[in-house]
């Protein structure tokens, strides 16, 4: 028994996953030092959890790009990349529906308040903080 997909197999796998990838849009990640100082230049809201910098690149066919970031403020290396992973996750989770295409976005860590806060306030606040700097 052979478990290679004949070609009708793989053609219909094909369209089932770009049927799936149609309605959930594409993150791609920031990950030059110019486009999170252009992101900076943007909007900003402040949650509780974080920081939210937001820009529109005018490109609405183009992805939307999310950069994260953690000062020294906020601890070690280990604390940094905790921080960062809880907001990566916040991220995947809620941009694809929330954000706009053609849009960067950098999510700035903050003392404490990243790493305690609990991980559904913390999307509470990405979506509030969304909805601010689409205004």
């Amino acid at each position: 028994m052979d478990a290679t997909p004949t070609a009708g197999e793989t053609e219909t796998a094909r369209d089932a996953s770009c049927a799936v990838s149609s309605h959930v849009r594409s993150v791609e990640r920031l990950t030059r030092r110019a486009d999170f100082l252009r992101a900076a230049r943007g909007r900003v809201a402040h949650a509780g959890g974080f920081v939210l910098q937001a820009r529109d690149r005018q490109a609405p066919g183009e992805p939307i790009r999310a950069g994260f970031t953690c000062s020294k403020k906020v601890g070690n290396a280990v604390a940094r990349n905790r921080a960062k992973r809880r907001l990566r996750e916040i991220a995947r989770l809620d941009l694809p529906q929330l954000g706009r295409p053609g849009w960067d976005y950098v999510l700035i860590g903050r003392r404490e308040a990243t790493a305690r806060r609990p991980f559904e306030q913390l999307r509470a606040d990405l979506r509030a903080a969304l909805q601010e700097v689409h205004r």
